[in-house]
């Protein structure tokens, strides 16, 4: 893959668009708190407007994409969109009319921005990527997740001190500037065939239909709602359980996290050499038994902190790998499955059901928590998510449940 030069544009894009993303996540909390002393319930507020947007054009956002014959200026675009809502952010601040609802509505806007990007990017992939290099290149993909997860919260801090925390947020400007210059660069032609529209739900649930009826695009809706469901009720306790439980020293919290995104870039690694080898679905197969050892193991764990940490850092860069791994496979095979018609509409419903039950699992987390304790709320969490091999196990994903064999063609 790092021999075809579209790829490797579109790979850079989004790594540098990324990054940006992560330098904005510290930097505009910051801005609210630190400058603008914003209360409690506006930073709610702030925060929730990330992620409106998904909920509430996420479905549409794939009925759009497919009706498009090139995916590719509508990118640009977004990106474009989005670099002159984030300037507005430090202009505003030197100009003296920064205040929280503008940054609300610059988040909003971007994130409006992201989820018609998402939707289309899903589809462009297949006009860059041949077919057998698929799932090298979304591995390839999740590779940059991980590695803006690792860099970008450092990078952060750096330009915050460096320039204060709205001027830092030029360098999320700048990303979605570049990116859009790369994407330009891309000269692989696109010839998708525009889906005939029927009116914008009827189209919507023509994706959903797909999703649900299809066996194997059944199955990882599934397991996808049941693992972030779960997972996230998990991540809603791990700070309090940390801190309080296990006794992990503060300093150590963020080492830990991070080390997720360094698995990450191993599981990409990993991942793309053996599915070369074995095929996407039997790597599927195999990750998603290994999902909940993570969880297991931190509501099970006991013992010196040195004896905790140590085994925090194995699982925790285990986890990384197989998360990466799952969604990279994942990725794949919806894009192998899925009518070129349908993929964008298949993957905003696969996208918009997998987010939309983050904040249900986080609020269930929180709630039985309270009454129950936090390590049964983490032991009940890794049961939850190996529920989900249920899925993946009994679909024709599984060898000999189907005489399946991946398309080539």
């Amino acid at each position: 893959m790092r021999k075809q030069r579209d790829y490797r544009l579109l790979w850079t894009a989004r790594t540098i668009s990324i990054t940006g993303s992560e330098v904005s996540k510290l930097a505009i909390p910051l801005t609210a708190v630190t400058l603008l002393t914003a209360s409690p319930s506006q930073m709610g507020m702030l925060t929730a407007a990330a992620s409106v947007p998904a909920l509430a054009f996420g479905l549409q956002s794939g009925a759009i994409a497919d009706r498009l014959t090139r995916h590719r200026p509508m990118m640009i675009a977004c990106e474009l969109v989005s670099c002159a809502a984030a300037v507005t952010i430090p202009i505003a601040w030197l100009l003296g009319v920064l205040n929280v609802v503008w940054l609300i509505v610059v988040a909003l806007v971007i994130g409006t921005a992201g989820v018609l990007f998402k939707a289309a990017n899903f589809p462009h992939i297949a006009a860059v990527v041949p077919t057998a290099q698929r799932t090298e290149a979304m591995a390839g993909f999740h590779a940059s997740y991980s590695v803006a997860s690792v860099s970008g919260p450092g990078l952060a801090g750096l330009l915050v001190q460096l320039l204060t925390a709205p001027l830092a947020v030029l360098a999320e400007a700048l990303s979605f500037l570049t990116s859009a210059l790369l994407l330009r660069s891309i000269r692989t032609p696109e010839k998708n065939t525009a889906t005939t529209s029927r009116g914008m739900w009827q189209d919507v649930r023509e994706g959903l239909k797909a999703s649900v009826t299809h066996p194997m695009l059944r199955a990882l809706l599934g397991a996808g709602v049941t693992i972030n469901f779960f997972a996230m009720a998990y991540t809603a306790v791990y700070m309090l359980y940390m801190l309080n439980t296990l006794d992990i020293p503060k300093s150590l919290i963020g080492v830990l996290i991070a080390l997720g995104g360094a698995g990450g870039l191993l599981g990409a690694w990993a991942t793309a050499r053996l599915s070369k080898r074995y095929g996407e679905d039997r790597v599927l197969l195999i990750a998603v038994i290994f999902f909940p050892m993570e969880i297991l193991t931190v509501g099970l764990l006991n013992g010196s902190l040195w004896w905790k940490i140590s085994i925090l850092v194995l699982t925790g860069t285990i986890t990384g790998g197989i998360v990466v791994a799952f969604a990279t496979c994942m990725g794949a095979i919806i894009l192998r499955e899925t009518s070129p018609e349908l993929r964008g509409r298949v993957n905003a419903t696969m996208t918009f059901a997998v987010q939309g039950v983050l904040a249900l699992g986080g609020l269930a987390g929180g709630l039985v928590a309270e009454l129950i304790g936090l390590r049964p709320v983490i032991l009940i969490c890794a049961a939850g998510i190996a529920l989900s091999t249920i899925w993946i196990w009994t679909s024709p994903l599984r060898p000999h449940g189907a005489n399946h064999r991946p398309r080539t063609t």
